[in-house]
């Protein structure tokens, strides 16, 4: 059993993430732990690894956790060994094979003979059979990288496994592993991941918010129908405190037309009476204040549905305040934009595919691009996007605008702030006011404007670039993505494919995310065999 006690946590300035929480994950029970970016699922799991100390309560466990943290080249300088950290027993076996048969590593080898082969293998069963413990991690790609911690679940045996998006980097056989790993382990697994195939292998999702941490007693899929009970309801309870306000300021208005036709119809017999003017004010005195009396007490009936009705406003989804409003592209679906006839590209005297490429990109198509490192992925990107010319064969372009989202958001400029970006793409049609309202629509409020985007995460970078498509006259002919929700959270993986999905152009996608491809309607793939020349 893990249990956290009324758990704190602060950043270094002070800023308090999250409070006082309270948790219990049962042995073997596998979690998901979810949550929009900048809730602190990371930094929960870096507590529960040891890695942070929160600035109080406690860590209650029986068990020493294995933590496989999400990758950022912070192991660069480390070699295999010491990133797994068994360099120390590796070494104390070899010295005492040597002869060194020292307290000081029997103490460290810990009877751990097998160590060196259990290593050897479990590196094996991740396809990694050929590295050496002694090579360094900042040689091995963003796969290679993770495949080395998975592996580490089989050299260190632990009952408790902490997992950071573990499927990032990783190509489609290596996620079935990871996949199947997940089924049938016996381990207590918390995993933190926007990779809905893995989410829904998991028995429990707990989400952490600004409210604490919930639990839903299902999978991710449980988990969504929950939720969309829970936006149901709030969106009922949202038009029934609407109506209710408009009701109230109704029947106010009603309230004081009324008082104010009594008044005046008194105020005509009064006249008639001939009443001296003193006695006329008292009575005008009167009826002001019978007004302001109904006033004050509808008042306070429509102030507290009205504050009500914005505190619900307030709970509701961010991404049910953002719209997308893409314009259509300008052209026909069908139009013939790529038509490619035995495409190859050579570097130095080898060609990059054992089969040349022949094809047609339609306008309106929508097309995955897979393949496994060194299959050309990123080199056929570039020849339907004219940066490079083909070395063999004949491709011919249409005149097309075409946008590439990149992993790295490339279209993002790290010397603006995030209005110039914005600015950067409005074509004249926008007054300043429009574009920080649509700024604000996807969620780059007042606090953003003048914030450099060399701060922004991945998923701010991607919405900014959302909101910088809808800026201009009309929509791009082709949108090419290249692993688009690698490091997105679900909610900013969610405002993408709706975006995607909402998009009526051409769409060419490389990702090993099949929920992901299903849901903007992907039909097509493309699968690329190459010969791994550097790329």
């Amino acid at each position: 059993m893990l249990t956290l006690q009324n758990m704190t946590y602060a950043h270094p300035n002070k800023d308090v993430l999250f409070d006082n929480l309270n948790l219990t994950i049962n042995r073997q029970e596998k979690i998901a732990l979810i949550g929009n970016n900048g809730a602190g699922k990371s930094t929960l799991l870096k507590i529960l690894a040891g890695v942070l100390q929160p600035l109080s309560g406690a860590v209650v466990t029986g068990d020493t956790p294995y933590y496989i943290p999400q990758l950022f080249g912070q192991f660069n300088d480390y070699t295999l060994a010491e990133a797994l950290q068994i360099s120390g027993k590796l070494k104390a076996l070899q010295e005492i094979l040597a002869g060194e048969v020292t307290e000081a590593n029997m103490t460290l080898l810990d009877d751990d003979w097998g160590i060196e082969e259990r290593s050897r293998e479990a590196l094996a069963h991740w396809g990694l059979g050929d590295i050496d413990l002694a090579r360094g991690m900042g040689s091995l790609s963003g796969g290679q990288k993770t495949r080395v911690f998975l592996a580490g679940i089989a050299i260190h045996r632990p009952k408790v496994v902490l997992l950071d998006e573990p499927s990032n980097h990783l190509d489609a056989d290596s996620r079935a592993q990871l996949y199947d790993y997940v089924r049938t382990a016996s381990a207590t697994l918390i995993v933190v991941s926007h990779d809905r195939t893995l989410l829904n292998l998991l028995d429990t999702v707990y989400e952490l918010s600004g409210k604490g941490i919930t639990v839903y007693g299902g999978n991710y899929d449980f988990y969504k129908a929950q939720k969309a009970i829970e936006a149901q309801a709030l969106q009922d309870d949202l038009k029934n405190k609407e109506k209710a306000l408009r009701k109230a300021r109704e029947v106010e208005r009603e309230a004081i037309e009324r008082q104010q036709k009594l008044d005046a119809r008194g105020k005509k017999k009064q006249e008639k009476a001939g009443l001296p003017t003193i006695s006329m004010n008292t009575l005008r005195n009167s009826a002001e204040k019978s007004t302001a009396k109904i006033k004050d007490v509808h008042a306070e009936k429509t102030e507290t549905i009205a504050r009500e009705l914005g505190e619900i406003r307030k709970t509701m989804p961010d991404r049910d305040k953002m719209r997308m409003g893409f314009d259509d592209s300008g052209l026909h679906n069908g139009k013939i934009l790529v038509l490619a006839r035995a495409v190859n590209y050579g570097y130095g005297d080898k060609l990059l595919w054992p089969q040349p490429l022949s094809f047609t990109l339609t306008s309106g198509q929508r097309m995955a691009i897979k393949g496994g490192n060194g299959a050309g992925k990123t080199t056929l990107i570039r020849l339907l996007l004219g940066e490079l010319q083909p070395s063999a064969g004949h491709l011919e372009r249409a005149e097309a605008s075409a946008i590439y989202l990149d992993q790295d958001y490339s279209l993002i400029d790290n010397s603006l702030n995030v209005y110039e970006q914005a600015q950067g793409f409005n074509t004249g049609q926008w007054q300043e006011h429009e574009v920080k309202s649509r700024l604000a629509n996807f969620l780059f409020t007042r606090d953003y404007w003048d914030k450099s985007c060399a701060t922004l995460s991945g998923g701010e970078k991607m919405r900014l670039i959302l909101c910088c498509l809808t800026l201009g006259n009309r929509a791009p002919d082709m949108i090419i993505l290249d692993e688009p929700t690698n490091n997105l959270d679900i909610q900013n993986t969610e405002i993408l494919t709706e975006a995607i999905r909402d998009y009526k152009g051409t769409v060419i996608v490389v990702s090993h995310d099949a929920v992901f491809l299903n849901e903007i309607g992907v039909s097509e793939t493309m699968t690329l065999q190459g010969t791994n020349p550097p790329q």
